[in-house]
This record gives C-alpha cells, sequence and structure tokens, in this order.
C-alpha cells in the first residue's frame, strides 16, 4: 500500500507568501500617501503665487512706487488664509523699487517672488 501524499502548502509558503503581499501592500500605500502630499503641496504652492502674484499687480495697476519698508497682509484663496510678506528696496534709479514678496501659510514659507516695479 502507497503512503498518502498531502498535497497544498506548508505552513512556511503561505508565511512567505503573506509577508511579500504585506510588503507590497506597504509600499503601495506610501506611494499612493506622498502622491497625496505632493498634490496638497502643489495646491498650496498654485494658490500662494496667485497671492503673490496679485499683491505685484496691484503695485502696477496703482501707477506709484511704492513706500521702502517692510508690510504684511492677508490674502484669502479657495477658503485658505495665507500671510503675504513685502519688502521694498530702493534701486539705483529713483524710478524703481525692488519688491519682494513671501507668502506662507501658518507659519510655513510657501514662495516668494521679487520684481522691480518702476512709475508708469
Amino acid at each position: 500500500m502507497k503512503p498518502y501524499r498531502m498535497r497544498g502548502f506548508t505552513l512556511i509558503e503561505v508565511m512567505v507568501a503573506l509577508a511579500i503581499t504585506a510588503i507590497a501592500l506597504v509600499a503601495g500605500l506610501k506611494a499612493t500617501a506622498a502622491l497625496g502630499d505632493n498634490a496638497g503641496r502643489q495646491d498650496a504652492l498654485l494658490l500662494a503665487q496667485i497671492c503673490a502674484d496679485n499683491r505685484l499687480i496691484q503695485w502696477r495697476l496703482s501707477r506709484r512706487l511704492p513706500d521702502v519698508g517692510q508690510a504684511s497682509n492677508t490674502c484669502t484663496q479657495a477658503g485658505r488664509r495665507f500671510v503675504v510678506a513685502q519688502q521694498v528696496h530702493p534701486t539705483p534709479n529713483p524710478n524703481f523699487r525692488r519688491v519682494e514678496v513671501a507668502v506662507s501659510e501658518g507659519g510655513t514659507p510657501i514662495v516668494q517672488v521679487a520684481a522691480i516695479v518702476g512709475r508708469n
């Protein structure tokens, strides 16, 4: 009489397959989380850039030179509140000013833009 031979997987084979599956799932979750974080950063960057551009455009449309010094105000875009800090520096040509605009959210700097604003 032939001995009965059991068919199927051993416990070690099942455990190895589960470990490989778990590692693949964890890697997939980390990649998904990284994509979500990146999308959030891109969203904040776009909205902060709009705030900075709006501030610079305000100076250009006012047709007057900004006063040298520092100022700060807030900008709300898509329900998010950003702090817009500007620094105005003189230039060798008295008809122009260098304006630096830094935008932050919750104390975290997001974008900084510099431009030359002149008398039109």
